[in-house]
């Protein structure tokens, strides 16, 4: 590598906030911040998902066949 970077991690400190925002009011930014990392999570996969939509229909259709497109023996 060129570069080296810091990173500087605060999972521990977000954590704590959350946890200590959590206990003191149920509808705290802790609600916000486990719903900011959902979407955080989903959001590559549904580009994916869209990305290689026809690749992942062929993929489907592969394994599970409609019982009308099956040949007849």
């Amino acid at each position: 590598m060129l570069f080296s970077f810091d990173a500087d991690a605060q999972c521990a400190m977000c954590k704590q906030a959350a946890e200590t925002s959590l206990k003191s009011n149920p509808t705290s930014m802790a609600r916000s911040l486990n719903s900011g990392i959902l979407y955080l999570m989903a959001v590559p996969y549904l580009l994916m998902c869209f990305i290689f939509r026809k690749q992942i229909v062929q993929l489907w259709r592969k394994f599970f066949p409609k019982a009308s497109q099956t040949p007849a023996k």
